[in-house]
């Protein structure tokens, strides 16, 4: 049997905690709110969550704090096979929590206390370079300190091995960061971060894409929502469209589509089928609640 992709994640990982709610409260105003739940989040986890689900064996590297939240997490992540001998537990930090209302659209608002995704170091890179030898596919966020994001980028180019950054949330990047990697997966407002191009359009990626092509990436595509997905690769340059759904909740769907591009990446054949893969799961996705709870397996697709 051929040997899954082995993905190495680095990134956040929290504990969601969701509302659902009509609308989204004005300043000052307090309103009843409807189900709430507590789900296993966190931009990174999400990513690791989704590349073991759709078919990759996958190695996380994060930190959680010394408390329940903690452990349900990383009992969450064994569970779903992950490896988990990269997290570190940290007794001086609690772990990170994101506070997430719904509503009745789908549309999210989410606050982010990052907690021990915060004490992220470049030393826990510098630990890892066994885990990055080994992988097929290296998958990055921006959700743990940035020189923690760079040195993490900086390790897997000089090993000769493939990055994905997922430039999310929007933060300013160095430039230097930009020619290690392999492909960079904006959305539209990210794209507009990192280069000045308000993307509308098809027109407009194509202008954002070229930007960050002239910067040193290899490759781009800017997720559009429910428009689908900008690719700008040697292969192929347009936007491929998603189906067409009803969103109960969006959150997870950049992260589901991170990890499966990951895993079908590293499976082989081109850059469009992959995104049509991604589009997929991260379609399935928003017909669910939650971040982890959302996110589809491989016999979903």
């Amino acid at each position: 049997m051929k040997n899954k992709p082995r993905i190495f994640v680095i990134g956040s990982a929290n504990m969601d905690m969701v509302i659902k709610t009509d609308h989204f409260p004005a300043p000052g105003e307090t309103m009843i709110g409807g189900e709430f739940s507590l789900i296993p989040g966190g931009k990174g986890a999400n990513q690791a969550v989704a590349a073991a689900r759709l078919g990759g064996e996958v190695c996380f590297l994060t930190q959680l704090g010394d408390d329940v939240f903690g452990s349900q997490n990383l009992e969450n992540y064994q569970r779903e096979g992950i490896n988990t001998s990269m997290i570190k537990r940290n007794p001086d930090k609690p772990s990170g929590v994101a506070l997430i209302t719904v509503d009745k659209s789908g549309e999210n608002t989410i606050i982010v206390a990052p907690g021990a995704n915060g004490a992220l170091s470049v030393k826990d890179i510098d630990m890892a370079t066994n885990y990055f030898e080994a992988a097929d596919m290296v998958l990055i966020q921006l959700e743990i300190p940035l020189p923690v994001v760079f040195e993490a980028c900086k390790t897997g180019f000089n090993l000769g091995k493939k990055i994905i950054l997922n430039p999310a949330p929007a933060s300013e990047l160095q430039s230097e960061i930009f020619p290690f990697l392999f492909l960079i997966t904006p959305n539209e407002t990210e794209a507009e971060h990192l280069t000045g191009v308000k993307v509308i359009d098809e027109k407009s990626a194509e202008d954002a894409s070229e930007i960050l092509l002239a910067k040193g990436v290899q490759h781009v595509i800017i997720t559009l929502g429910g428009e689908g997905a900008y690719v700008h690769s040697r292969e192929f340059k347009g936007i491929i469209p998603t189906k067409k759904v009803i969103a109960l909740d969006t959150t997870a769907a950049g992260d589901t589509f991170n990890g499966a591009l990951a895993v079908s990446l590293v499976k082989g054949g081109e850059i469009k089928d992959a995104v049509i893969f991604a589009l997929n799961a991260a379609t399935i996705s928003v017909t669910k609640m939650g971040a982890q709870s959302s996110i589809p397996y491989l016999k979903d697709l």
